[in-house]
């Protein structure tokens, strides 16, 4: 069997970190099992779905590194879901129902004062033609709801292991709206079955939508996929991140420079036995994917964890991967420069700032005027006219200005380190002297 599956987002939005860890988990085991990857454009709701969002998907999951193999957009499959509408309704399993949303609403309420649980009555079964035709004439157009057989529906899942839905504690699920807008429901399961996609990989709330699928499936005679309903997303907090989505789309981390390998990294470990470390590739992260790792718990995505991965993916680049985003952002001051700033870089557009300082002005503190004399004219020796500095100079350099002036420790390279650069801290002076060059740090000493 040829594994393959579906990532079906909506283009009613913006891909946020719950749908990239779906399209992530999805993407990983096709990949370990040499199958196929379906990216299925769930776009049948026309009025919110936009060709923007469509496209910042594409760009998004390009981004992250997640190809498909296989593209379709719901809209254009409607004769697909037509047919097995049809289907259903000839066997009896799909029926008309003419109640607006206020009296289910009411009727919900009283099933509730009852002591009865919500689920709807299927009073619409015992509507006659004659209702039927009268409810019709009133200006009502039926919604279709499914009539499920109220059994219990088992099935082995590939996360949480044994799971069963009884059905007969759900309501009849509507498959088609009133204005003959299919659900999602109905559309999935059809695009599953002629897609034949193998495994259903998804959060862990659509556990009880399981049951009524799986009903589905069978009732258009297929074989129901095997399924896998992960846990969702929890801040480090502990608290859930539905409501906070909006903020975590990939387009914003993108913005904000997260590295695309530091967050399938960050989504592929968390919630799973193995460490969350960087890894170097997807194949990487593939190979070592299994369900079994995934835990039951919520899965938690830590920001923190996230920046440290990130610091480490940029620290890992080489110049040669680094050239042209350097280029892109006017950084780039040569191989020497890279290997110099980057392990005091967070984010890769952190090295602006550093190419800014080393050729730009800065703000130093002022020198006391003894340290500073006797500063520039050690280091006048060390690097007289008509040279520049190596990686030896700021040792030479640091060692006259302690044996002029005394100072030590944090008394003599902090202030000189100040001058020099307009920061505290950083990278290594020995490697940025050569870099900033004789006739700027005698500039820069002079004006301390």
């Amino acid at each position: 069997m040829t594994v393959k599956v579906r990532f079906a987002p909506s283009p009613t939005g913006r891909l946020h970190v719950g749908n990239v860890r779906t399209a992530l988990v999805n993407w990983l085991f096709a990949r370990k099992h040499g199958g196929v990857f379906v990216l299925r454009i769930d776009d049948t709701d026309l009025e919110r779905s936009t060709i923007e969002n469509e496209e910042a998907i594409e760009t998004d999951l390009t981004w992250l590194g997640l190809p498909w193999g296989e593209r379709y957009n719901q809209s254009k499959r409607f004769d697909s879901y037509e047919r097995a509408a049809a289907t259903l309704k000839a066997a009896g399993r799909l029926y008309p129902c003419y109640e607006t949303q206020e009296e289910l609403d009411r009727r919900r309420k009283v099933q509730l004062s009852r002591g009865q649980p919500p689920i709807y009555d299927r009073a619409a079964l015992d509507l006659t033609d004659e209702d039927k035709a009268k409810l019709e004439a009133e200006g009502r157009k039926p919604h279709w709801r499914f009539k499920l057989e109220g059994k219990r529906v088992v099935w082995e899942d590939l996360v949480r292991g044994h799971c069963e839905v009884d059905t007969a504690s759900l309501s009849d699920p509507v498959l088609i709206r009133e204005d003959g807008l299919f659900l999602y429901t109905l559309p999935s399961v059809v695009d599953d079955i002629e897609m034949a996609i193998t495994h259903v990989v998804r959060g862990e709330d659509h556990v009880t939508n399981s049951g009524a699928q799986i009903e589905i499936f069978e009732a258009l005679g297929a074989t129901p996929p095997t399924f896998a309903h992960m846990s969702l997303l929890i801040g480090a907090d502990g608290q859930a991140l539905s409501k906070r989505l909006g903020s975590l789309s990939v387009g914003q981390m993108r913005d904000e420079g997260y590295e695309p390998i530091a967050i399938t990294s960050h989504l592929g470990r968390i919630g799973t036995s193995d460490p969350v470390e960087l890894v170097g590739s997807l194949d990487e992260l593939a190979g070592g994917f299994a369900f079994e790792k995934l835990g039951r718990a919520p899965a938690r995505y830590d920001t923190a964890d996230l920046d440290r991965l990130n610091a480490q993916a940029v620290h890992a680049l080489d110049y040669a991967a680094a050239q042209p985003r350097l280029a892109t952002l006017g950084a780039d001051l040569g191989e020497a420069f890279w290997l110099a700033v980057r392990e005091n870089l967070n984010r890769f557009d952190d090295a602006r700032g550093w190419a800014e300082t080393l050729t730009g002005t800065v703000e130093g503190p002022r020198l006391d005027e003894a340290f500073k004399a006797a500063a520039i004219v050690a280091f006048e020796e060390v690097v007289p006219a008509g040279s520049e500095p190596d990686t030896q100079s700021w040792s030479a350099f640091t060692n006259a200005v302690k044996e002029a002036t005394g100072a030590k420790g944090g008394a003599l390279f902090k202030p000189l380190r100040q001058a020099l650069t307009g920061r505290d801290a950083g990278p290594d002076m020995a490697a940025l002297l050569p870099l900033i060059g004789r006739d700027r740090i005698l500039e820069r000493l002079r004006g301390g």
